[in-house]
């Protein structure tokens, strides 16, 4: 549904994107990642046919966003960080102006906003103002003003800022079950659980080139293996664990651990054990620490 390939932009002398390759399958979740500056919202930008890209090709639903961008815009709907509604309307009144003004006719226009405010669990608030509306009920009205013409790709740039937990909740569900009825998602965030969430496959970008792609559990994998994190009495019992154990262990001063590398066996976590028990080193509390996607994030980006 989407393809990229060697697209390049700059600023001035300042390059954004450096010949960055990326494909997307149809009906599925697309997240890009990356640090603050990295060239996301750039690239999100050129897709929806905003800007323009220096070099390289760029295909979405089919056609070329610099040959035939009319094409693309019928295709795509983009969902900026901010609700972007009338808050002197109610939610009904923005999705029929929406419906009227995308040539849905009167009729068209209010059976579609009937079938959107149900579907995102808006029909007791469709018909107040949205200025009353919660932030998490604004984004959901959002979402639902980018699917008043079905979309074949909806653009998400980072969907759920400032919202509260429950609000995030909601708006997953929402994008989760949009990519179940074929709508491909393409989405930024910085919310790195919202990725492993909802993304089917992740690419992280850093400093405008794409350095890491894959499923969430592919990048975790990369990563080397888990890590058992030991709470043991007393500094000194620290030291004495850390030297019995000599490379394989590191000591967390501000945490007051002991953390292990291993491969997160149960027969490896248990020999562990048994080494300290007979070392006469006593442990108060073990915990396993699986890779996260903050891991790697932390590990594959410059910063």
């Amino acid at each position: 549904m989407i393809e990229v390939r060697g697209l390049t932009k700059s600023y001035g002398d300042v390059p954004v994107l450096r010949g960055i390759d990326l494909k997307v399958a149809a009906g599925t979740v697309f997240a890009l990642l990356g640090p603050n500056g990295a060239g996301k919202t750039t690239a999100v930008r050129i897709l929806a046919t905003l800007i323009r890209p220096d070099a390289g090709i760029a295909i979405v639903a089919g056609h070329d966003v610099l040959r035939d961008p009319r094409r693309v815009q019928t295709a795509i709907s983009l969902t900026g960080q901010y609700a972007a509604v009338d808050e002197l309307l109610t939610g009904e009144e923005n999705l029929v102006m929406l419906g009227r003004l995308r040539r849905l006719g009167r009729r068209g226009a209010r059976r579609r906003a009937t079938e959107l405010l149900t579907q995102f669990d808006l029909v007791e608030a469709g018909r107040r103002l949205v200025r009353t509306y919660s932030g998490g009920m604004r984004r959901r009205l959002d979402l639902a003003a980018s699917l008043v013409l079905a979309p074949e790709v909806l653009f998400l740039d980072e969907p759920t800022t400032g919202l509260d937990p429950r609000s995030r909740q909601a708006t997953w569900a929402a994008v989760r079950a949009l990519a179940d009825n074929g709508v491909t998602v393409f989405l930024t965030t910085q919310y790195l659980d919202e990725a492993d969430q909802l993304a089917d496959r992740i690419a992280f970008i850093d400093r405008g080139e794409i350095i890491v792609e894959g499923t969430s559990a592919e990048l975790k994998a990369q990563l080397s293996g888990e890590r058992v994190e030991l709470q043991i009495g007393t500094p000194q019992m620290v030291d004495r664990a850390a030297a019995l154990l000599r490379d394989d262990a590191v000591v967390d001063p501000v945490r007051g651990a002991l953390v292990v590398s291993t491969d997160g066996s149960a027969t490896q976590v248990r020999r562990l054990l048994n080494c300290l028990d007979a070392a006469g080193v006593a442990v108060d509390q073990v915990a396993v620490h699986r890779p996260t996607l903050d891991d790697v994030f932390l590990t594959m980006t410059k910063g």
